[in-house]
């Protein structure tokens, strides 16, 4: 495609009036030879005109580009580049003068306007448009705004379309906390099979902490078959109490800590050991509480070994471990691990569980006849990795990341 440069220039309001100052007091001279002649001449040169141009490809700016302002001749003073809702896109003048370069990228689908001034207090303004992208990248966010979660909660943003350029999407990636929480953002791929990015603290949040969340992806492109995203997105939330379950497989029982202490003890019945059935182990969150739900084993790849409706669900895994009311399973419970997976309680306890429960409580199961930890992409398994582990998984590993 062959690149253009949109020009645009405003003649010198000042030559007119200079020219005819110097006339005057050349006539007024006593023996103004012609030495004096060529130099009132020469002085009534204009100023050329001020043009600046912009760094077009055909008619347009690339969209998911920085804009470059170039001066024909001279050197810039100022410049403010807008975009038709009033956004102003930041730059900066170089050392010598002859351009400015916005450091941000243009907008897909855009118009600009350039306002530009010279050192010679000249003004020149042009517009320009900016491309399509010939394909849009979006995002899904885990947490709605105003939301309240639990401390082990991380956020979780899965996009549409792959994301070849990690680096550049994730500099665009902000967590703000009220207490400058140390966390770090990890790269992983969804249990979807989507790529996703996920911020953990390097420890579980502190109660009470807030939580900002800015995605600045208007105009950043994800790389090669992503796509480019169109809009920026943004989230906040708040930490709520510490309250952690820990389930253990030897003693079918689960406890409850708040603030770390005991407020409860669950007698359970876990997976059956030995197979598909059993339970995952490892560090979990309770991803959301979703109440009464149909599980179907043949969903879950378990054949016909039960299909009805089940009260008081809180999931644990995209693969299907929740923990729930199971009334038939009574006689096992505190007992026996013969679930297909779940942890199950009585309705009476599942109830009191449930209405107690918030969306991000750390679930962890612990002994034996588990059949491992499930992938970090099942649910929001990044718990189970160390702290320099997680770090690792970062497109920017080794940049600080204080929210």
């Amino acid at each position: 495609m062959s690149r253009t440069r949109r020009v645009f220039s405003v003649r010198s309001r000042t030559a007119v009036a200079a020219g005819t100052a110097l006339l005057a007091a050349s006539l007024a001279a006593c023996g103004g030879g012609t030495t004096s002649g060529a130099a009132a001449k020469s002085e009534m040169k204009p100023k050329p005109d001020m043009a600046v141009s912009v760094n077009l490809t055909g008619d347009q700016v690339k969209a998911g580009a920085p804009v470059t302002v170039t001066i024909a001749e001279g050197k810039l003073a100022a410049v403010k580049v807008t975009d038709a809702k009033g956004g102003e896109l930041a730059g900066q003048i170089s050392a010598d003068g002859k351009t400015w370069t916005s450091q941000g990228n243009a907008l897909p689908s855009a118009d600009y306007k350039v306002e530009a001034q010279n050192t010679d207090s000249q003004s020149a303004t042009t517009t320009f448009k900016t491309s399509a992208p010939d394909k849009v990248n979006k995002v899904s966010i885990n947490i709605p705004k105003g939301s309240t979660v639990g401390v082990a909660m991380p956020v979780s943003i899965v996009f549409d379309n792959p994301v070849k350029d990690k680096a550049a999407v994730e500099k665009q990636l902000k967590v703000t906390t009220s207490n400058n929480t140390e966390g770090s953002w990890g790269w992983i791929t969804d249990y979807s099979g989507k790529d996703r990015v996920d911020w953990r603290p390097k420890e579980y949040w502190k109660s009470g902490t807030d939580v900002k969340v800015q995605m600045n992806l208007n105009g950043v492109d994800s790389g090669p078959g992503g796509g480019m995203f169109v809009k920026d997105y943004a989230t906040e939330f708040k930490i709520g109490k510490d309250r952690e379950v820990k389930v253990d497989l030897d003693t079918k029982k689960a406890t409850v800590t708040e603030g770390g202490q005991v407020v409860d003890t669950i007698p359970i019945s876990a997976g059956t050991p030995g197979g598909k059935k059993a339970s995952w182990d490892g560090k979990m969150v309770m991803m959301a509480k979703e109440g009464t739900i149909r599980m179907d084993s043949q969903t879950v790849g378990l054949g016909d070994s039960y299909d009805k409706m089940v009260d008081y669900s809180i999931r644990l895994t995209w693969s299907g471990m929740y923990v729930h009311a199971a009334p038939w399973n009574t006689a096992n419970f505190g007992r026996a691990n013969t679930s297909s997976g779940c942890v199950g309680m009585s309705d009476e306890n599942a109830k009191a569980f449930f209405a107690a429960a918030q969306a991000g409580d750390p679930f962890e199961v612990v002994g034996q006849g588990s059949k491992g930890n499930p992938d970090v992409g099942n649910g929001y398994g990044e718990w189970n990795l160390t702290w320099e582990q997680w770090q690792g998984k970062s497109a920017l590993a080794g940049t600080p990341q204080v929210g």
